[in-house]
């Protein structure tokens, strides 16, 4: 059974950071690339980030680059997001996605 858990969300103010993380079973993990997803109230969903867990390819959105790193732990399945400089809009419920499966999502909030 594929499972997904993303953690490390939290409140803080504007300019602060935040480490995301996703703890991964049930398939192959280092087959496969790994997404950040993130959808804020009212709003559609938005990708983020991604990295390839066989090349360590990433990808980030024109939004987050410069501010957010993506990175893995293939022998722990893991994968981290370090959010750096977070803005209010940065607010949303981040969730780790393989596929089509999704975790439960941790919620990042930005006060300005």
């Amino acid at each position: 059974e594929v499972q997904l858990q993303a953690s490390g969300g939290g409140s803080v103010q504007a300019g602060g950071s935040l480490r995301l993380s996703c703890a991964a079973s049930g398939f192959a993990f280092s087959d496969y690339a790994i997404s950040w997803i993130r959808q804020a109230p009212g709003k559609e969903r938005e990708g983020i980030s991604c990295i390839g867990n066989r090349d360590n390819s990433t990808y980030y959105v024109d939004s987050v680059k410069g501010r957010f790193i993506i990175s893995n732990d293939n022998n722990k399945n893991m994968v981290y997001l370090q959010m750096n400089n977070l803005k209010p809009e940065d607010t949303a419920v981040y969730y780790c996605f393989v596929g089509s499966y999704r975790g439960q999502g941790t919620q990042v909030t930005v006060s300005s």
